[in-house]
């Protein structure tokens, strides 16, 4: 079996165990009265989960293959690991990891943004005038509709500057 096959039996078992969580788990501990509520906490992983098996299924059945040619060529080979972009695919894990770490010290705008802003530079985008200001406008128009328009709190500036 191929390597995408694999990687696809792999995720296809974290999204059952993923629904399996959404759909018997989660609902138990809810509120009474926010289980009136036409979407619950548990709306969104439980769709997430259906499109994850939905998308594991169609790699692991081959459906997504044109030809057996294309597909002979696309295929990952695995003892060729050193050919591909492996420094890129390793620095945006470490810096995945770093700004999980530094979320809560350094505030939401500084860490999402200063991610934004490496992780293009990681992909190879060279353009800071269009990098920067576009970082920066997703990052305050992400913490806008999380802290305005949800109402869930997210600090965005560090604890000594008033986050």
């Amino acid at each position: 079996m191929a390597l995408d096959r694999w990687i696809a039996l792999i995720l296809l078992g974290i999204c059952m165990a993923y629904g399996y969580a959404a759909w018997f788990t989660m609902d138990g501990s809810l509120a009474p009265f926010m289980k009136r509520n036409p979407i619950w906490p548990s709306t969104f992983p439980k769709v997430l989960s259906i499109l994850g098996m939905i998308a594991s299924l169609i790699i692991l059945l081959g459906l997504e293959k044109s030809e057996a040619k294309e597909a002979e060529e696309a295929e990952i080979d695995y003892r060729r690991l050193t050919e591909y972009k492996l420094g890129q695919a390793i620095l945006l894990l470490g810096l995945m990891v770093a700004y999980a770490l530094l979320l809560r010290p350094a505030g939401f705008i500084f860490s999402t943004s200063g991610f934004l802003i490496l992780g293009s530079f990681i992909l190879g985008e060279r353009k800071f005038h269009f990098m920067v200001p576009i970082s920066l406008a997703a990052t305050f128009l992400v913490w806008y509709l999380v802290q305005e328009v949800l109402g869930i709190y997210l600090r965005p500036l560090p604890g000594f500057l008033g986050g």
